[in-house]
Protein backbone atom coordinates (compact mmCIF):
# COMPACT_ATOMS: atom_id res chain seq x y z
CA UNK A 1 0.00 0.00 0.00
CA UNK A 2 1.16 3.51 -1.39
CA UNK A 3 2.29 5.46 2.28
CA UNK A 4 0.51 8.92 2.08
CA UNK A 5 2.46 12.06 1.07
CA UNK A 6 2.78 14.85 3.06
CA UNK A 7 5.99 17.28 1.32
CA UNK A 8 6.07 17.03 -2.46
CA UNK A 9 9.68 15.82 -1.90
CA UNK A 10 7.90 12.62 -0.40
CA UNK A 11 7.28 11.58 -4.36
CA UNK A 12 11.39 10.92 -4.15
CA UNK A 13 11.79 10.89 -0.35
CA UNK A 14 10.18 7.27 -0.08
CA UNK A 15 10.39 5.15 3.22
CA UNK A 16 13.21 3.61 1.94
CA UNK A 17 14.99 6.36 1.11
CA UNK A 18 14.47 8.08 4.16
CA UNK A 19 15.47 5.21 5.79
CA UNK A 20 18.89 4.80 3.87
CA UNK A 21 19.02 9.26 4.71
CA UNK A 22 18.90 7.73 8.40
CA UNK A 23 21.36 5.38 8.37
CA UNK A 24 23.36 7.46 6.25
CA UNK A 25 23.03 10.62 8.82
CA UNK A 26 21.57 13.03 6.38
CA UNK A 27 17.65 12.90 7.22
CA UNK A 28 17.98 15.44 9.67
CA UNK A 29 18.93 18.15 6.63
CA UNK A 30 16.63 17.41 4.16
CA UNK A 31 13.63 17.45 7.28
CA UNK A 32 14.80 20.86 7.75
CA UNK A 33 14.67 21.61 4.42
CA UNK A 34 11.19 20.27 3.40
CA UNK A 35 10.36 21.90 6.54
CA UNK A 36 12.00 25.62 5.49
CA UNK A 37 11.86 25.23 1.74
CA UNK A 38 9.85 22.10 0.67
CA UNK A 39 9.80 21.63 -3.15
CA UNK A 40 7.36 23.26 -5.54
CA UNK A 41 4.71 21.58 -7.49
CA UNK A 42 3.72 24.08 -9.96
CA UNK A 43 5.95 25.86 -12.34
CA UNK A 44 7.66 29.06 -11.54
CA UNK A 45 8.56 32.08 -13.98
CA UNK A 46 12.60 31.04 -13.44
CA UNK A 47 11.61 27.40 -13.81
CA UNK A 48 9.57 28.25 -16.75
CA UNK A 49 12.12 30.30 -18.73
CA UNK A 50 14.89 27.34 -18.12
CA UNK A 51 12.26 25.06 -19.47
CA UNK A 52 12.19 27.73 -22.86
CA UNK A 53 15.62 27.75 -23.03
CA UNK A 54 16.43 23.93 -23.37
CA UNK A 55 17.61 22.10 -26.15
CA UNK A 56 17.78 18.55 -24.58
CA UNK A 57 15.79 16.75 -22.40
CA UNK A 58 15.38 13.30 -21.05
CA UNK A 59 12.26 11.23 -19.90
CA UNK A 60 12.40 8.14 -17.81
CA UNK A 61 9.53 6.46 -18.01
CA UNK A 62 9.35 2.33 -16.26
CA UNK A 63 6.93 -0.55 -17.46
CA UNK A 64 4.86 -2.44 -15.04
CA UNK A 65 7.39 -4.41 -13.38
CA UNK A 66 9.83 -1.83 -13.02
CA UNK A 67 12.68 -1.99 -15.36
CA UNK A 68 13.24 1.48 -16.43
CA UNK A 69 14.14 3.28 -19.66
CA UNK A 70 15.96 7.07 -20.85
CA UNK A 71 15.18 8.20 -23.85
CA UNK A 72 16.59 11.38 -25.24
CA UNK A 73 14.43 14.11 -27.00
CA UNK A 74 16.06 17.21 -28.38
CA UNK A 75 15.08 20.34 -30.82
CA UNK A 76 15.27 24.27 -30.80
CA UNK A 77 15.16 26.04 -27.93
CA UNK A 78 11.45 26.32 -27.26
CA UNK A 79 10.46 22.85 -28.20
CA UNK A 80 9.52 21.98 -24.85
CA UNK A 81 6.45 23.75 -23.99
CA UNK A 82 5.06 25.05 -20.49
CA UNK A 83 0.90 24.52 -21.37
CA UNK A 84 0.53 25.10 -18.11
CA UNK A 85 1.09 25.54 -14.26
CA UNK A 86 1.99 21.77 -14.03
CA UNK A 87 1.99 21.12 -17.14
CA UNK A 88 5.49 20.80 -20.14
CA UNK A 89 4.75 19.37 -23.43
CA UNK A 90 6.59 18.50 -26.68
CA UNK A 91 6.30 17.13 -29.88
CA UNK A 92 7.25 13.37 -30.48
CA UNK A 93 8.64 13.05 -33.31
CA UNK A 94 9.61 10.13 -35.86
CA UNK A 95 12.39 7.77 -34.35
CA UNK A 96 13.45 4.08 -34.68
CA UNK A 97 10.32 2.49 -33.64
CA UNK A 98 11.20 0.77 -30.81
CA UNK A 99 8.62 2.40 -28.67
CA UNK A 100 9.62 1.49 -25.73
CA UNK A 101 8.88 4.70 -23.82
CA UNK A 102 4.81 4.73 -25.35
CA UNK A 103 4.51 1.15 -24.10
CA UNK A 104 6.06 2.27 -20.82
CA UNK A 105 3.54 4.73 -20.89
CA UNK A 106 0.41 2.20 -21.78
CA UNK A 107 0.74 0.49 -18.43
CA UNK A 108 2.61 2.81 -16.28
CA UNK A 109 2.07 6.81 -16.63
CA UNK A 110 5.17 7.42 -13.87
CA UNK A 111 7.81 9.74 -15.31
CA UNK A 112 10.81 12.02 -14.72
CA UNK A 113 12.45 14.82 -16.63
CA UNK A 114 15.39 15.84 -16.21
CA UNK A 115 17.20 18.77 -17.64
CA UNK A 116 20.45 20.02 -17.56
CA UNK A 117 22.37 22.96 -18.69
CA UNK A 118 26.23 22.93 -19.36
CA UNK A 119 26.42 25.90 -19.99
CA UNK A 120 25.36 27.72 -16.38
CA UNK A 121 25.64 24.25 -14.45
CA UNK A 122 22.25 23.52 -13.61
CA UNK A 123 19.89 20.91 -13.89
CA UNK A 124 16.33 20.19 -12.67
CA UNK A 125 15.05 16.73 -11.64
CA UNK A 126 10.83 16.93 -12.15
CA UNK A 127 8.74 14.05 -11.07
CA UNK A 128 5.24 13.07 -12.55
CA UNK A 129 3.23 11.88 -14.72
CA UNK A 130 3.13 11.42 -18.93
CA UNK A 131 0.06 10.83 -21.31
CA UNK A 132 1.19 10.01 -24.98
CA UNK A 133 -1.52 11.77 -26.92
CA UNK A 134 -2.58 10.79 -30.50
CA UNK A 135 -4.58 13.08 -33.20
CA UNK A 136 -4.42 16.01 -31.26
CA UNK A 137 -4.23 18.63 -34.09
CA UNK A 138 -4.99 22.12 -32.11
CA UNK A 139 -2.00 20.91 -29.31
CA UNK A 140 0.30 19.56 -32.10
CA UNK A 141 0.26 22.91 -33.11
CA UNK A 142 0.38 24.62 -30.35
CA UNK A 143 3.94 22.37 -29.51
CA UNK A 144 5.17 23.19 -33.03
CA UNK A 145 8.50 25.03 -32.59
CA UNK A 146 10.30 27.06 -35.68
CA UNK A 147 13.43 25.31 -37.19
CA UNK A 148 12.68 22.26 -35.57
CA UNK A 149 13.53 18.91 -37.59
CA UNK A 150 12.35 16.03 -37.86
CA UNK A 151 8.18 14.98 -38.17
CA UNK A 152 6.10 15.22 -35.55
CA UNK A 153 3.93 11.79 -34.80
CA UNK A 154 1.69 12.83 -31.21
CA UNK A 155 2.17 14.87 -28.26
CA UNK A 156 3.88 13.94 -25.00
CA UNK A 157 2.50 15.75 -21.94
CA UNK A 158 4.09 15.61 -18.51
CA UNK A 159 1.98 16.86 -15.30
CA UNK A 160 4.12 17.77 -12.74
CA UNK A 161 3.77 16.50 -9.33
CA UNK A 162 6.90 17.84 -7.80
CA UNK A 163 10.66 19.24 -9.04
CA UNK A 164 14.11 20.34 -7.39
CA UNK A 165 17.16 22.16 -8.51
CA UNK A 166 20.04 19.83 -8.42
CA UNK A 167 23.39 21.31 -7.21
CA UNK A 168 25.72 22.20 -9.89
CA UNK A 169 28.77 19.97 -8.57
CA UNK A 170 30.42 17.92 -10.95
CA UNK A 171 28.62 19.35 -14.46
CA UNK A 172 30.98 19.77 -17.15
CA UNK A 173 31.15 23.15 -18.73
CA UNK A 174 30.28 22.54 -22.32
CA UNK A 175 29.10 25.18 -25.42
CA UNK A 176 26.74 24.02 -28.17
CA UNK A 177 28.49 24.19 -31.31
CA UNK A 178 26.57 27.44 -32.77
CA UNK A 179 27.07 29.31 -29.63
CA UNK A 180 31.14 28.56 -30.04
CA UNK A 181 30.82 29.61 -34.11
CA UNK A 182 28.93 32.57 -33.00
CA UNK A 183 31.76 33.99 -30.31
CA UNK A 184 34.11 33.01 -32.81
CA UNK A 185 32.41 34.95 -35.50
CA UNK A 186 32.30 37.97 -33.42
CA UNK A 187 36.54 37.60 -32.00
CA UNK A 188 37.30 37.71 -35.93
CA UNK A 189 35.20 39.83 -37.13
CA UNK A 190 36.60 42.44 -34.19
CA UNK A 191 40.36 41.48 -35.30
CA UNK A 192 40.00 42.37 -38.22
CA UNK A 193 38.15 45.62 -37.54
CA UNK A 194 40.84 46.47 -35.12
CA UNK A 195 43.56 45.13 -38.20
CA UNK A 196 42.10 47.51 -40.47
CA UNK A 197 42.16 50.55 -37.90
CA UNK A 198 45.78 50.05 -37.04
CA UNK A 199 46.35 50.06 -40.43
CA UNK A 200 45.11 53.55 -41.41
CA UNK A 201 46.66 54.57 -38.43
CA UNK A 202 49.91 53.41 -40.58
CA UNK A 203 49.15 55.21 -43.74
Amino acid sequence: MTQARTTPSDVAFSPAVKAIQTAKGSREIFARMEAKRPWQDRITPDLAQFVGAQTSVFLGTASADGQPYIQHRGGPAGFLKVLGDRQIGFADLAGNRQYITLGNLSENPKAFLFLIDYEQARRVKLWGTAEVLENAPDLMERLRVEGGRGRPERAIVFSIETWDVNCPQHIPVRIDAPRVAAAIAERDARIAQLEAELQRRRV
